[in-house]
């Protein structure tokens, strides 16, 4: 797992490959005029596609053959072997592709074929327009951009209110706040993007909703009728109720102005405080201390991660950060925030230049609430992801939706769940009628310990754990009355894409094989 671009490595395949070496999908990685390319013998032919993950470069000869897709092995990315498009998030853009030829026992690559980020292939849909998206998140963005790959070419409104929208909001509290990561890495689209592809933007807040006009009005008092809508805006950092809370030093995580006020304190500061030891806290606090700050996180639980990884996995990620000089103060709760220092419930007072919060989010849900759709703790949505307005579609952070594994109402906030949704729900915008059924994903990384969880566990019996996570090899899997809930690995790629697999087989639908 990382962010850096393998270079092209393996056999020379100018002179092909012979047959015989091939067997049914078992990738063979090598080049091509100095570019990583992968061959693949499947049931329907023999596939040659670029080698490196279109997200963040991940080695797919290190990922999973599964029919006729390959699946990335850092981020779960999927691509189609016969296409090269990308199938599933986090990847948005196509691998290229070469022809192959069979002679005399013998493949050989051919022409090579590059394909658009969002090329139609000759397809078209249609949904009642306008179609009005509001926020440009993970889950916004993976809609528009599956609208116009899916052949839909009428009229696209993008409205959020962060003109710098969309942006890889999951490298905010690693690589970028870390300082490691360039700002050029930071959009997902370069500027003029969605012009070029004839999607109208409005960098204004939507402050209210009337299903029955069909019409969003926003802050700057134009209104926007729909004929279908998207609402994804995500959810909101919670803040603390605390003296000295509303310091300017004190900040919460979530856009990119966020995490750029951070690293202004950052670098003129020398001690930070972070509150909450969840995946936020955590990640950020690695962050400053790869900048060189003194770290103390402060948080009431007794293991970083427990309520979410368990005690096992917690301890692991604990020890990394104190073996890099992270100090904590768990068990315990901030009393009040000063200028230069936190003062916590036992008067202990800790030295803080900066104070990043990260005690969770709640999902944005005033908007649709004040319109009449049915929320509970999230917008609640059917198997198609549609709201009890037939005509509005909720994704991403503030969607509830009905999980077909647990057959209980979910809501799960992660980068790639919000991505899917979008997805999906853009799909289902144009007719397609698929219920979303995708396994949750999420990764994170600190101080090199790389962790991969697939399904969804908010509880269980028994954590199974087998490897040695010092030797960079382990896996914990989730279990409730003797089913796998979900399963967290370290250095453990192919079993944690295989365990996806697995999952989405268990309620009868395989990831990404729609459309390939």
């Amino acid at each position: 797992m990382g962010t850096g671009k393998p270079q092209p490595v393996g056999r020379d395949l100018a002179v092909g490959i012979p047959l015989a070496e091939l067997r049914q999908e078992e990738p063979v990685a090598g080049q091509l005029d100095g570019e990583p390319v992968l061959v693949v013998r499947t049931g329907d032919g023999i596939h040659a596609i670029g080698a490196t993950c279109t997200h963040y470069g991940g080695p797919l000869a290190e990922g999973l053959i599964a029919g006729d897709t390959v699946r990335c092995p850092w981020h779960h990315a999927c691509f189609s072997l016969r296409s090269g498009e990308a199938l599933a998030a986090p990847a948005l853009n196509p691998l290229p592709r070469w022809e192959t030829e069979v002679r005399d026992g013998t493949v050989y690559l051919g022409r090579k074929i590059e394909a658009a980020p969002l090329s139609p292939r000759g397809r078209s849909a249609v949904a009642p327009e306008p179609v009005v998206i509001l926020g440009a998140g993970a889950a916004g963005s993976a809609a528009v951009e599956t609208l116009r790959r899916e052949g839909f070419d009428g009229r696209i409104v993008l409205v959020d209110p962060e003109s710098e929208a969309p942006y890889d909001r999951p490298n905010l509290s690693k690589d970028y706040l870390a300082g490691s990561a360039p700002e050029e890495w930071i959009p997902l689209r370069p500027t003029g993007f969605y012009e070029e592809h004839g999607v109208e933007r409005r960098a204004d807040p939507a402050i209210s909703l009337d299903p029955a006009r069909r019409e969003v009005r926003l802050g700057s008092g134009e209104r926007l009728e729909y004929g279908t809508l998207l609402i994804a805006t995500g959810a909101t950092p919670r803040s603390l109720d605390v003296p000295g809370a509303g310091h300017t030093h004190v900040h919460t995580l979530r856009s990119l102005a966020d995490c750029r006020r951070i690293i202004a304190d950052a670098e003129t500061g020398r001690s930070a405080v972070v509150v909450g030891a969840g995946f936020i806290g955590m990640e950020v606090a690695a962050s400053l201390r790869a900048r060189g700050l003194a770290v103390t996180v402060v948080a009431p639980d007794d293991v970083p991660f427990e309520r979410v990884l368990g005690p096992e996995l917690g301890v692991v990620l604990w020890r990394a950060h104190e073996q890099n000089g992270v100090d904590f103060r768990l068990g315990q709760i901030v009393a009040s925030i000063e200028a230069d220092r936190v003062v916590l419930d036992d008067d202990t007072a800790i030295p803080a230049d900066l104070v990043v919060v990260g005690v969770g989010v709640r999902p944005e849900t005033a908007l649709a609430e004040a319109a009449g759709l049915r929320v509970d703790d999230g917008i609640v949505v059917d198997e198609h992801l549609r709201t009890s307005d037939p005509r509005i579609y909720a994704a991403g952070d503030n969607a509830r939706w009905p999980d077909p594994r647990s057959g209980e109402p979910v809501r799960v906030e992660h980068w790639v769940v919000a991505q899917r949704q979008g997805q999906a729900a853009a799909r289902n915008m144009l007719g397609r009628a698929e219920p979303y059924r995708d396994v949750p994903f999420f990764w994170t990384v600190q101080f090199g310990v790389g962790v991969s969880y697939v399904g969804h566990a908010p509880g269980w019996d028994r954590v199974e754990t087998e490897g040695d996570p010092a030797d960079g090899d382990a896996a914990f899997r989730f279990l409730r009355k003797g089913r796998v809930l979900a399963l967290a690995t370290i250095g453990r790629d192919r079993e944690s894409l295989r365990e996806e697999l697995a999952m989405a087989a268990d309620v009868g639908d395989v990831p990404a094989q729609r459309g390939a």
